[in-house]
């Protein structure tokens, strides 16, 4: 990280993180859309050992830089949540589908 010298340089690096970490996210997504297919039902999906492990990590991988544990297991909490939501839906679309079309098990 490096010292900025005006607001709009620290705005601007900012943007910068932002676009990164958006595009990382949406891969995250991808791979997130993969792993709903291996999950057999909705416990599997919520999976709160794996979820807590994950939360561990972070809160090492957040010490290791200098960012306050806290802070980003709070950000994550909200991005694994929101992601097993999502999965949440596409197992219930998934559930919904084999329901309506047994022929295609």
């Amino acid at each position: 990280m490096k010292s900025c010298g005006s607001i709009e340089e620290v705005r601007a690096n900012i943007d910068r993180l932002d676009r990164e970490i958006v595009a990382l996210l949406c891969e995250r997504h991808l791979y997130v859309n993969q792993a709903a297919s291996f999950k057999k039902d909705a416990e599997a999906v919520k999976a709160p050992q794996r979820v807590e492990q994950l939360i561990n990590k972070v809160r090492t991988t957040a010490a290791e830089h200098g960012g306050d544990p806290d802070v980003i297991e709070q950000i994550y909490r909200g991005i694994v949540s929101t992601f097993i939501e999502h999965e949440l839906r596409l197992h219930r679309e998934r559930t919904r589908e084999q329901t309506c079309n047994p022929e295609n098990e």
